[in-house]
């Protein structure tokens, strides 16, 4: 199956989509647009679901989390119905795939980048509210409008942590719990909107869908390793695909377990291809309001953590959305934001010469997140909580 607003196939022969491919072709030496197969199979994604965890969930009831977290603390005992006892099992096999020292660079790789990953993760994501199988979840549960954005978008910020610490996602890790409780906590809301006769499946596919994860896994490696290099980072071409490997772990952890998944920079490409030409831009006032709500969520942090976050809104969010969703100006911050390039790749060159620089680097840039998400957050914790009603 593929959803209605999956527009791939009607753009590709626009004039301006063909000029696009073109130029790539002339300037980069190969065809962004992948073998059709491909595309049919990212498509199909979007029909996929997480049926291991949905099992778990099904059987545990309102009981899940404690079960949940009985299971992190312990291990699987006799205890544990069949189900948790599979989705474990099948956690502790781990993919085929998989190389932990691809995983630990990734992570290292992924943790360099400090706050400014978080300012521009979160920045790029306002591009995807375009989609209403992105924004119609989120605009549903209320979790990313008025006053919850922050809380929200700090949550996920407690998680990039989490997941991306040394031994994070290792058996015990504070990555390995938070994976799993997000995934439990995304079969709850994926039940809820499923239910909800708001929810167009023919249109959008289910919620939370592989389609979409794969993008947002694509959002954490392969997009800043290319993009942030406006700021100064020069991450190698090993680097980002050993974020890319790091990424592709966390999701198996999380159910996300794509049918095909990019394993180089060029695949990683072309699907930022595939992206940008489906898009139907359809979400209307879903996306907008989102868009605005974002943007708008660090207002009472004090005037450097604002003019920073929409600083960053500006530069990565195209002229064309911006304009679309009458997103506030952001002034001379934009260029606040690039003034620290030199100082970044000073130290991108002092870390690459230096293996004494790099760890010096890696422990300033823990040290430096751990401390702006704890001073956000007040004494507060993520939980990872599922909305109980539907907006």
């Amino acid at each position: 199956m593929i959803p209605g607003e999956f527009r791939y196939w009607d753009h590709l022969e626009r004039p301006r989509v063909r000029q696009i491919r073109r130029a790539w072709k002339t300037l980069l030496g190969f065809d962004p647009a992948p073998p059709d197969d491909v595309v049919r199979e990212f498509a199909a994604m979007y029909y996929d679901a997480d049926p291991l965890c949905e099992a778990f969930v099904d059987e545990a009831g309102k009981g899940y989390r404690a079960l949940l977290e009985r299971a992190l603390a312990e291990g699987i005992g006799p205890w544990a119905p069949p189900s948790l006892r599979a989705l474990f099992e099948d956690l502790e096999r781990g993919p085929a795939w998989l190389d932990w020292a691809l995983v630990e660079r990734g992570a290292r790789a992924f943790r360099r980048y400090g706050t400014a990953m978080f300012r521009f993760a979160g920045s790029i994501t306002l591009e995807g509210y375009s989609e209403s199988s992105v924004a119609k979840p989120l605009a549903l549960t209320g979790a990313y409008a008025g006053g919850s954005t922050r809380h929200r978008f700090l949550e996920t910020c407690a998680f990039w942590i989490a997941v991306s610490e040394d031994g994070g996602l290792r058996r015990g890790g504070a990555g390995l719990g938070s994976a799993l409780r997000v995934r439990v906590m995304h079969v709850f809301v994926r039940r809820k909107i499923e239910a909800n006769a708001a929810w167009d499946r023919a249109a959008w596919g289910v919620p939370i869908n592989q389609g979409d994860a794969l993008l947002t896994l694509m959002g954490g490696s392969f997009i800043p390793g290319v993009m942030l290099g406006l700021l100064g980072f020069i991450p190698s071409r090993r680097d980002i695909l050993a974020m890319m490997h790091f990424w592709r772990y966390v999701g198996w952890l999380m159910g996300v377990r794509p049918r095909w998944y990019p394993t180089t920079l060029r695949e990683a490409a072309q699907l930022s291809f595939v992206t940008m030409v489906k898009a139907a831009h359809r979400s209307g006032d879903d996306g907008t309001l989102l868009r605005q709500a974002y943007v708008r969520a660090f207002a009472d942090a004090g005037w450097l953590e604002d003019g920073l976050h929409r600083g960053y809104a500006r530069l990565f969010v195209s002229p064309q959305t911006y304009r679309k969703a009458a997103l506030p100006g952001a002034g001379a911050w934009p260029l606040v934001v690039l003034a620290q390039a030199p100082l970044v790749a000073a130290a991108e060159v002092a870390r690459r010469v230096s293996p004494r620089a790099d760890a010096l680097l890696d422990r300033f840039a823990r040290a430096r997140r751990k401390r702006w998400f704890e001073r956000h957050m007040r004494g507060r914790s993520a939980e990872y909580k599922p909305v109980q009603d539907l907006r």
